[in-house]
């Protein structure tokens, strides 16, 4: 399948999510599981977790084996799963407009704004590579803060102040934490 335009590939992920959200029968919070599973599978179309991971951990991903890199992608995934399921559930019947696109060969940024029932107004930039075909959303830029650089010096401090072995440990602790509080 050849790859539309980057913009129509980010609205297309954008209309799927907010479709989940506005369903009636998805509302109730007995739906969670299902609402969330939903939501899941539809980030999963659009953002390539490997690729942000990857850029997340910087140089250390080549230190690390295969099996690590997977644990680490996992894990990694499963962190921005929770926090970004919650912070989507939030949104309501925002508007999200695309005044710009940047194509540069096989990577692509899409500008979006979203504008909030009070008139206010915030920007998310989608940094995109086309992957198999298909644009993939590699990092989100809010108001100007990239995702993945944000995480990466994050796991930088921890790296150089202890151990990768660290990371991991607080990575799973995290998760840990999450589960219990969303039981």
């Amino acid at each position: 399948m050849l790859a539309g335009a980057p913009t129509e590939q980010v609205r297309a992920v954008v209309e799927r999510v907010s479709a989940v959200l506005k369903d009636p029968r998805l509302k109730a919070e007995t739906q969670a599981r299902e609402r969330r599973d939903r939501l899941r599978k539809i980030l999963y179309s659009g953002f390539d977790f490997s690729e942000m991971a990857r850029r997340s951990l910087g140089s250390q991903w080549r230190r690390l084996s295969p099996q690590e890199q997977e644990e680490f992608v996992q894990l990694f995934t499963e962190l921005l799963e929770r926090a970004y399921i919650d912070k989507i559930e939030s949104y309501r019947n925002e508007t999200v407009r695309y005044p710009k696109e940047k194509l540069d060969g096989n990577f692509a940024e899409v500008e979006s704004r979203i504008v909030g029932q009070k008139g206010e107004e915030y920007t998310l930039l989608y940094k995109l590579q086309l992957a198999g075909g298909e644009w993939k959303v590699y990092d989100v830029v809010i108001e100007n803060i990239s995702l993945v650089n944000n995480y990466r010096s994050q796991f930088s401090r921890i790296i150089a102040g202890s151990s990768y072995q660290e990371l991991l440990r607080r990575l799973k602790t995290k998760q840990v934490n999450l589960a219990k509080e969303s039981k």
